[in-house]
């Protein structure tokens, strides 16, 4: 009997790194930090994107929506996490769980998605600089990005399914800080090889094949630059190097994650290197597109300045 068919727990305990409670503390303090940073980097990026007219362009528009996303990836995650850290029972409901599960593995996979989308944006704004007003129409845009959308959420919707429906036989205790697809097929008492094959080839088609794309789109960026001249050059490793860094980031933590082979051994490291790209990337995010872009951070001048301008 599996999750959805009247054998669920009423709860999960997340026992995160309970065994070493000297942790804890600053653990707590490292993610609080993180959380609010969070929150308004990505907030700020979303209303000078909004309110500044030089910023109504498909960069900023797929940038918005990755601000978007990190809000709801950290959300579903963290507050959870900061009151289990302070809190001897480190408990989450069943419901929590499964939203937790459902929520971050969909943003998740979105994210993955429109950071191609992102590549692709800037390689026909370099590599077809006089043809990038027509090729990048307001149309293909919200095309683009809703098609990311609807496959990270559709991807969310199988995984989870796939994963809840697996039989526990009373096992409730998940050795993570949040209920992720890997931790939680490890408490399944029955053979999960058919789970993991799945969860491999899902990861295969959402991570290995968009960096395999981001490349590409690289190559050819990379090609493109060294035809220009030095002050073009300049200009393009600006608009490009943030977007490189973030995949970096992104991608870097979450290969290794998904697409390593299953091992006790790894659980500690995995449980490490998911809190990066579930907490500390999203508040990098912001932090990197506004230190290197000077479009974001004149507009974030302009904009403090005329709320802070006397009446």
């Amino acid at each position: 009997m599996g999750w959805v068919n009247g054998s669920s727990p009423g709860e999960f305990v997340l026992l995160g790194f309970s065994d070493r409670p000297w942790l804890e503390l600053p653990l707590f303090v490292v993610f609080l930090v993180s959380y609010i940073l969070t929150i308004l980097g990505n907030l700020a990026i979303i209303l000078v994107s909004r309110l500044d007219p030089k910023l109504h362009t498909p960069m900023y528009f797929f940038l918005t929506n990755l601000s978007v996303l990190d809000l709801g990836y950290t959300t579903s995650t963290v507050p959870q996490m900061l009151a289990n850290l302070r809190s001897a029972r480190k408990l989450i409901s069943y419901a929590g769980c499964v939203a937790q599960l459902f929520i971050f593995l969909a943003l998740g996979s979105t994210e993955c998605l429109l950071l191609t989308v992102m590549s692709f944006d800037r390689c026909v704004a370099i590599c077809r600089p006089l043809h990038y007003p027509v090729v990048m129409h307001r149309r293909l845009c919200l095309q683009l990005a809703a098609a990311s959308w609807l496959s990270g959420f559709g991807n969310s919707l199988l995984q989870s399914s796939w994963t809840v429906r697996m039989p526990l036989c009373g096992r409730r205790h998940v050795d993570h800080f949040f209920c992720e697809v890997p931790a939680l097929l490890r408490l399944s008492c029955a053979d999960t090889t058919a789970n993991e094959a799945e969860l491999f080839f899902i990861s295969v088609l959402f991570l290995l094949v968009p960096t395999g794309l981001i490349l590409a789109s690289y190559a050819l960026i990379g090609r493109a630059v060294l035809r220009m001249r030095s002050g073009g050059r300049r200009k393009a490793f600006g608009t490009c190097g943030s977007h490189l860094v973030v995949v970096s980031l992104f991608y870097g933590t979450a290969i290794y994650m998904y697409l390593q082979p299953p091992s006790p051994a790894s659980k500690d490291r995995g449980k490490m290197v998911s809190l990066f790209y579930g907490v500390i990337a999203p508040m990098l995010n912001p932090l990197i597109y506004t230190l290197r872009n000077k479009d974001v951070k004149g507009a974030l001048k302009g904009l403090i300045r005329r709320a802070f301008a006397p009446q």
